[in-house]
């Protein structure tokens, strides 16, 4: 990570005073300068830069400095948006290109080719943001700060602070903390980005999804008990298995303590061990949860998906293991949808299994079994999907509790992922999923999990498999 191609980088306070003068400003008094003008006070400041033509701006007390660089560190599986790391002065930062994160058309970019970076920090954490010119700093009072119109940029509403007009210049001022900070919790400082790219820096594998690979068919649902307190079971899994009991799988976890106090005795219900754990979830996964389907199971997959006659069907797949389960959800997909265009982008923490899912081999039985007509064989004589299925899928790195720019979905397949995460990661991603789905798109949960209690969603049952769609 060199910085040959580092120009000098100028302080933001020189800037300040090429714009305002011979004004002696220090940076923590940035917010607190007043100047009087005409008998206007300016008490905001924002540095203003471009894209794709049109004028930005953010606020000037998250701006730590501008830089030129170039030559960024490449990071595998990094969010397309995500250029790389950089050494600044010691400090490992990711580098975050606006354009693309805003899906702004631009020319292709060089390898070495110097970009003008805002150097902005969050909290105690900072990363460099490119962007297409760096213009000024510019005074407002921040009464002039108008709310945001959807009619105003190319991006979504809710990253815009709210637009401004200096000199017959019209500024969309952004909200950097919205943009890259963390969804479950806006006044946190921490930042999704940076967090990410953190993980991959330290060449972490991530935390675990909560997928467990290889489980078999669940119970079906049982009718509704008396509730019961189950306060120390929870406590115990989530400690043991990041297990999360919550209103997502609260009728299935009353089900099942009554079943595990008849098996132990109602005196001996308290999990010991990891392995009083895993026997207490056991009856909680998907049937063929992180394993290849069978063709009944495939069938009722298929049977569920409804009509859609888009030329395109995007589907977020979220905890996608090791990706047996997003190489048949995606086979099944061409069979409904034979005349789609079919695009998954398939989510995981768990970097090991990410990395390898695009090369996982088929096994014979499977090949031969209802995937054979995705299958091809290569010259050595094993078996892997078709061009086509391969192609549709993109295996991405990712947490999906933290921000993403996918765009609207047909389909959201989640099946035994949101459990295994804080209840507050829950009810964000579900909130995520209503942001993300289409009108007449449908989420599948595990078996166990439901978004019946739920007032913005509804649910319905197709045979075996039950769906969720917006109200």
């Amino acid at each position: 990570m060199s910085n040959e191609n580092t120009a000098e980088k100028p302080s933001i306070n020189s800037v300040l005073k090429e714009s305002l003068g011979n004004v002696n400003i220090a940076g923590s008094d940035v917010a607190a300068a007043v100047k009087q003008d005409n008998m206007v006070v300016v008490d905001y400041k924002m540095v203003t830069f471009s894209l794709a033509g049109k004028d930005y701006a953010i606020d000037i007390m998250k701006v730590k400095e501008i830089a030129k660089a170039g030559r960024f560190t490449y990071v595998p599986n990094a969010l397309p948006f995500v250029l790389g790391v950089y050494n600044l002065r010691g400090e490992i930062i990711p580098i975050i290109d606006l354009r693309l994160f805003f899906n702004i058309e631009m020319p292709e970019r060089e390898y070495d080719a110097l970009e003008n970076m805002l150097i902005v920090s969050i909290g105690e954490l900072t990363f460099g943001v490119v962007v297409d010119e760096i213009d000024k700093v510019v005074g407002i009072q921040k009464s002039s700060i108008n709310p945001p119109h959807p009619l105003f940029g190319d991006i979504n509403i809710k990253y815009i602070q709210g637009v401004v007009e200096v000199n017959n210049r019209l500024y969309i001022l952004l909200d950097i903390e919205k943009i890259f900070g963390s969804k479950a919790d806006n006044k946190s400082s921490e930042n999704a980005v940076v967090r990410e790219m953190s993980a991959r820096i330290a060449n972490s594998s991530g935390a675990a999804s909560g997928k467990k690979q290889g489980a078999k068919a669940a119970a079906p649902a049982a009718p509704k008990v008396e509730k019961v307190d189950y306060s120390f079971v929870v406590d115990s899994l989530a400690s043991m298995r990041k297990f999360s009991a919550s209103a997502l799988n609260d009728k299935w976890m009353q089900v099942r303590y009554k079943e595990w106090e008849q098996e132990r005795g109602k005196n001996k219900t308290q999990l010991q061990n990891p392995a009083d754990a895993d026997l207490f979830l056991k009856k909680f996964y998907s049937p063929f949860s992180g394993t290849w389907w069978d063709k009944t199971y495939a069938d009722s997959i298929f049977k569920a998906l409804p009509d859609n006659a888009a030329k395109q069907i995007v589907v977020w797949n979220p905890g996608c293991g090791k990706g047996a389960e997003t190489y048949s959800l995606a086979c099944i997909l061409k069979k409904r949808y034979p005349e789609s265009k079919i695009r998954i982008y398939a989510h995981e923490v768990d970097l090991l299994s990410i990395s390898n899912a695009p090369l996982l081999a088929v096994p014979g039985e499977v090949a031969n079994d209802w995937y054979a007509p995705y299958i091809t064989k290569k010259a050595n004589g094993d078996f892997t999907f078709t061009q086509e299925i391969r192609d549709s899928i993109m295996f991405e790195y990712h947490d999906c509790a933290n921000t993403n720019n996918l765009p609207s979905c047909d389909i959201i397949f989640a099946r035994d992922v949101l459990s295994f995460l804080p209840e507050s990661s829950q009810q964000t991603i579900v909130a995520d999923f209503s942001e993300k789905l289409k009108g007449n798109g449908i989420v599948f949960l595990g078996q166990n999990e439901s978004l019946e209690e739920n007032p913005n969603w509804s649910a319905k049952t197709v045979g075996t498999v039950t769906i969720f769609g917006k109200k």
